[in-house]
């Protein structure tokens, strides 16, 4: 017997319906329903009696590709009501997808991304024809509010006129010619009784087509199984109707899920009459002035505007039109977001915020007691009891206990996993911090167990799925210097100091694409503070860390001397990769090549074309390690007043100590700023400012002492450092101006 072929739209209320009526009203030996087939001999965990809306999560992972995806049910998704009106027609359901993690679906994050968004020249044409604003509007005319009668040869013309002549992808070919073959095995073994087809409606034309194909074979379709390597697998989790919503950047189906729950339940009038409440209750509670009048006037907005567009019951444009017509009062921003699709932008008013969010709803699903959860999940849960963190409040950990530092590292393993529910308050923000004890906020989250399940497809335990997200960070990082940073010190406060090789690989190559001095001088400083200081945490010593920071010192000197720009002004990110730069000649491994660093440095500060805080900090690195140059002449050839000061600050941020004990340094400092012309000195203050900034208040005192004896005056220089009454840098221009403007009455003789 032919198969009955059912295209839906997911998340439609319209194409549930006629779903579970033809499953019904047939009774068919198969309903065969999109969905991934290795799911096949677990379908029995979808009926178990689940609070909606969950979803199956999927993850897959080899050495090249890391993915995850979703394929969400709501009371109201066809393929839901599919699942169950089979078990009560006593039909044997099927999956009939490919896995998610199959190369014909990579890069789609949810299995039911509509074909409209790939297909938007058809869809454009037919929103013109019937003067709708988008997709979302025309389905809503089309389908959800006009009557059922009818309603399955509409969908066909609809989803056949979607389809046209065009050529599918590669992807979505593999997926319908896999589909197909489980239809022709189904009609061979159903006998007479009907097979039931319920597919996204862009697929539908082409099953039929290749279903009919006899020479095609007729044997049931092994689920395929995952590559040799590759680690993955498909578990039930909570959802939400938030991120089931278009307007939070959900990829398919409908927006506004809590407008169509109203919708499935009681129909359009009743939902129309439920949200107008819903929203005026919400706007009240956030006291937004929403009167019973605007109440009324948006209902018979609605309804007016249901007339004109010819609805017989008010669709949900019309609501959200009637609404914003009573309620918002000013001039918009931002064009009403249910004209277009995607995310709310950024300026849209306030109350279209609100009432955005009452349609969306805040239902949140629940699994059933006896799902099956995969092992991280137990893991976590036991780990929690063991270290008593299943209770809500402040947790205060000592890092130089045993116990403690254990508790740490499980909390920040449960925090780089993103697990709600666990903040740090407190706590070292790098190597060599003197903190020792760290504070924790816990709380019991709702989300938690969804985003324990989605972690689990990095390792069945904590620490293996901690390392394993941390090494996915550091392969995609690139060149981007700040995330290896980052993922290095969390790596460290896990207790994964211990690397794989391909880990090691994945930092060697970040560092050898990374374009930013500063970035890649910060992530130096952390690599070596971990590997010089980090007892605390495990990683000092480290021969895994020292080979990393070989390769980034090497990178450091690399960008340093190929850096341009004889008129940029001071980068202390610039002159802190300098100090790393500094530091690891000092303190860093065998592997260091100080030689090298050395005379790298020397070409730099010689380097004309090169930022002047850049050459002041190559020279100030050579000073700091003995090298014999001559400070005096040095700072005698430092430049003008344009660059006095940023070289000054590149001398300052590498060399401060020797700056402070060299005989005739200050000496020569005070000649040279004594003697600047008062226009010369305008423009170097800013950058000398800056510069004389890399002393700590003690020292500055010090230098202020030393001016002031130079003059002949006794005093610590205290004096010299309290904040003026004025800005300096207002009084030396009004210093300039006065001395124009005497200039000008000078030259006309009124000056006397």
């Amino acid at each position: 017997m032919p198969a009955t072929f059912i295209g839906v739209r997911h998340h439609s209320p319209a194409c549930a319906r006629l779903v579970g009526d033809t499953i019904a009203a047939l009774r068919p030996a198969f309903v065969l329903v999109e969905g991934p087939a290795d799911m096949n001999d677990r379908i029995g965990e979808l009926l178990l009696g689940h609070e909606l809306p969950i979803a199956v999560f999927s993850s897959y992972r080899d050495e090249e590709r890391h993915a995850g995806s979703w394929a969400p049910f709501c009371e109201y998704s066809p393929e839901w009501v599919a699942l169950h009106a089979a078990r009560d027609a006593g039909a044997d359901v099927r999956f009939i997808d490919l896995p998610a993690w199959h190369e014909a679906l990579a890069g789609r994050e949810n299995r039911y991304s509509d074909a409209e968004e790939r297909y938007e020249e058809a869809i454009d044409r037919l929103c013109t024809s019937f003067a709708v604003d988008n997709v979302d509007a025309l389905w809503d005319h089309l389908f959800e509010i006009e009557p059922a009668a009818g309603l399955e040869d509409r969908l066909a013309a609809y989803f056949d006129l979607l389809r046209g002549e065009s050529e599918a992808g590669a992807g979505d070919r593999a997926r319908e010619e896999y589909m197909a073959r489980w239809v022709r095995a189904a009609q061979r073994d159903a006998g007479e009784r009907p097979v039931v087809v319920v597919t996204g409606g862009f697929h539908r034309p082409a099953l039929i087509r290749l279903a009919a194909q006899e020479d095609a074979g007729a044997d049931w379709p092994e689920a395929p199984v995952l590559p040799a390597g590759a680690v993955g697998g498909s578990y039930l989790v909570p959802y939400s109707f938030r991120r089931l919503d278009a307007f939070d950047g959900y990829q398919s189906g409908m927006p506004s899920p809590e407008y169509y729950q109203r919708l499935w339940e009681s129909g359009p009038d009743r939902a129309a009459e439920g949200l107008v409440a819903a929203v005026v209750e919400r706007l009240r509670a956030k006291r937004q002035r929403a009167s019973t009048a605007d109440l009324i006037a948006a209902r018979a907005c609605a309804a007016g505007l249901a007339t004109v567009r010819g609805h017989a019951s008010p669709a949900r444009t019309d609501i959200l039109d009637g609404l914003s017509a009573a309620l918002v009062q000013d001039a918009l921003d931002e064009p009403l977001p249910w004209a277009t699709r995607g995310r709310l932008r950024a300026g849209t008013h306030p109350v279209v915020v609100e009432m955005v969010a009452a349609l969306s709803g805040e239902r949140v699903g629940r699994l059933h007691p006896g799902t099956p959860l995969p092992p991280l999940v137990h893991d976590v849960t036991a780990a929690i009891e063991r270290e008593g963190l299943a209770v809500a409040g402040t947790v205060a950990v000592a890092l130089t206990s045993a116990d403690g530092l254990r508790r740490s590292r499980m909390l920040h393993q449960l925090r780089v996993l993103a697990i709600p529910g666990f903040v740090r308050r407190r706590g070292p923000a790098t190597g060599i911090d003197p903190v020792l004890d760290e504070q924790w906020t816990v709380t019991d989250h709702e989300h938690r167990l969804p985003a324990l399940i989605e972690a689990g497809a990095y390792g069945a335990t904590l620490e293996q799925a901690a390392a394993a997200h941390i090494a996915e960070r550091i392969a995609a990082a690139g060149g981007k210097v700040g995330v290896l940073a980052g993922a290095l010190f969390d790596a460290a406060l896990c207790g994964t100091g211990r690397l794989s090789d391909r880990v090691l690989q994945d930092l060697r190559l970040g560092i050898a694409a990374a374009q930013e001095l500063g970035e890649l001088g910060h992530l130096l400083g952390v690599l070596l503070a971990l590997w010089r200081h980090d007892r605390l945490l495990g990683t000092a010593g480290s021969a895994a860390l020292d080979a990393v920071i070989v390769a980034a010192h090497d990178r450091v000197l690399w960008l340093a001397e190929g850096a341009r720009g004889a008129a940029l002004p001071a980068d202390p990110a610039r002159i802190g990769a300098i100090v790393a730069l500094r530091d690891t000649a000092r303190h860093g491994g065998p592997g260091v090549d100080r030689e090298a660093a050395a005379a790298t440095m020397a070409r730099v500060a010689a380097a004309a074309e090169a930022p002047p805080d850049l050459r002041g900090a190559a020279f100030g690195f050579g000073w700091a390690l003995g090298e014999p140059d001559d400070p005096l002449r040095a700072v005698r050839g430092a430049g003008g007043p344009v660059a006095l000061g940023d070289w000054l600050a590149g001398v300052f941020g590498v060399a401060r100590e020797e700056v402070l004990h060299a005989d005739g340094v200050l000496d020569l400092l005070d000649e040279i700023v004594s003697g600047l012309g008062p226009d010369d000195f305008l423009i170097a203050l800013p950058a000398l400012r800056q510069a004389f900034a890399y002393f700590p208040p003690r020292e500055r005192e010090t230098i202020a002492g030393h001016v002031l004896q130079r003059r002949g005056h006794r005093g610590s220089g205290r004096a010299l450092l309290r904040r003026p009454a004025a800005d300096p840098q207002v009084l030396a221009r009004a210093a300039a101006l006065e001395a124009r403007v005497d200039s000008a009455l000078a030259r006309q003789g009124l000056l006397r």
